[in-house]
């Protein structure tokens, strides 16, 4: 034998034997848990973190790094701002000024609420990423004085507006008439229609050029603030405080930290928690690994009654049943490892095709954040996860491992 006696005596009690085929069957559920268990670990984690990526993606690809105003008042001096803050960090990489309202939008006998948000199509790329979504038409057709709109793909279905139809925006500022006071209203053209995947954004926004914002509004050429990217979304809070240092008092300083601070953090705190949940099966996996290795040890009572009488040391023993408990263990990591990673990296094919077999979708898109499932593998997750579930495994097999070793010889053999 060219194996040590330990590892060749518990690779060769994996082995079944016709008596014992019902501790070879718990043996094999006790892998299956595992593999199981390690998948799910694998997957879910995988699926929380690309949620966790694609939300933030989607939402600062809409949403400013970092907001610049003046409380409830507009930015008369927004370009000397502008100046100033493009020359005080080097991690500002782009700036756009806006002008923001809640406003209402009319099309025949539909109406429905909006977020109204005048930009500059030429700086507004900058920072929006909302030019790379366009379905039709693009961001340079907003031309100052013709009054064009842009509308979220699920804001123009609610109004059933295409491109080229003509929507009635009714603002909250009142206008007084000879008839009496009269909410403001205008008629803008949709010129074109954007999705970017998220329903806050696809079902509330609308875009116009800056200018007819101001003209509507009547802000006298003041934008509501400017919005700032940088060239790492993780340095807004240093660059917020070294602009709140470098800028003169009476500015309003937010950055996305601040705005979906609970969005981030729920979302991490729900991966950590999954985690918790999910590693219970693996737990429990290798609590079966602890009954197979009970009801293996007291199968070969006898055997261990010889194998000391031969000579072989407690320890010996002991380390025996360690080797059949550990590479229970190990074939259930390994290929839990394998099947987690493989549908990790397939998720969207998975249940894409879970999709079209059940006829339902299990993210609808007005009620999470994303209509899909992404997944993001992180490979630090997986060795987290492998350790963990190994060890556990390890674990389950050191008490009945303990107990082999301390079978008397003379006991066991008595009724032999």
């Amino acid at each position: 034998m060219f194996k040590p006696l330990e590892l060749f005596i518990g690779l060769r009690y994996l082995r079944a034997k016709r008596r014992n085929q019902f501790i070879s069957f718990i043996s094999f559920t006790s892998v299956m848990g595992i593999i199981l268990g390690v998948t799910a670990l694998i997957t879910v984690l995988s699926v929380m973190n690309g949620f966790q990526k694609e939300v933030r993606d989607r939402i600062l690809g809409m949403a400013s790094h970092i907001t610049i105003t003046r409380g409830g008042e507009p930015l008369q001096d927004w370009r000397a701002l502008a100046q100033a803050v493009s020359g005080a960090d080097p991690h500002v990489v782009g700036l756009a000024p806006y002008i923001r309202k809640e406003v209402m939008l009319s099309f025949n006998s539909r109406v429905s609420g909006a977020l109204l948000r005048g930009v500059l199509p030429e700086q507004d790329p900058e920072v929006s990423d909302v030019w790379q979504h366009m379905l039709y038409g693009q961001l340079d057709d907003l031309r100052p004085g013709e009054f064009g709109i842009i509308l979220g793909q699920g804001l123009a279905r609610s109004l059933g507006v295409m491109q080229g139809d003509k929507v009635t925006v009714v603002t909250p500022q009142a206008t007084s008439t000879p008839a009496g006071v009269m909410p403001r209203l205008k008629r803008f053209t949709v010129r074109g229609i954007f999705e970017v995947g998220m329903h806050e954004y696809d079902s509330g926004l609308a875009l116009v050029h800056i200018d007819d914002a101001a003209r509507l509004f009547r802000t006298d050429g003041g934008v509501t603030g400017l919005r700032l990217k940088l060239d790492d979304l993780y340095q807004v809070v240093p660059v917020r405080n070294r602009l709140i240092d470098s800028l003169p008092g009476g500015y309003w300083i937010s950055d996305w930290t601040q705005r979906y601070a609970n969005l981030f953090r729920a979302v991490q705190i729900e991966k950590t928690m999954m985690f918790i949940i999910l590693s219970l099966i693996v737990a429990v996996a290798a609590f079966n690994i602890v009954s197979t290795l009970v009801m293996v040890v007291t199968d070969k009572q006898a055997d261990i009654a010889i194998l000391r009488t031969l000579g072989i040391t407690p320890g010996s023993i002991m380390a025996i049943f360690i080797v059949q408990g550990t590479v229970i263990g190990l074939i259930g990591v390994l290929l839990g490892t394998a099947g987690g990673v493989s549908l990790a990296l397939n998720v969207d094919a998975v249940v894409g095709w879970l999709e079209g077999v059940l006829g339902i979708q299990f993210m609808p898109a007005d009620v999470y954040y994303i209509d899909s499932f992404p997944s993001e593998l992180h490979w630090d997750d997986v060795y987290r996860v492998t350790t963990i579930s190994f060890a556990l495994c390890v674990l389950g097999t050191l008490y009945p491992a303990w107990r082999a070793s301390r079978t008397q010889p003379a006991e066991a053999l008595r009724y032999e």
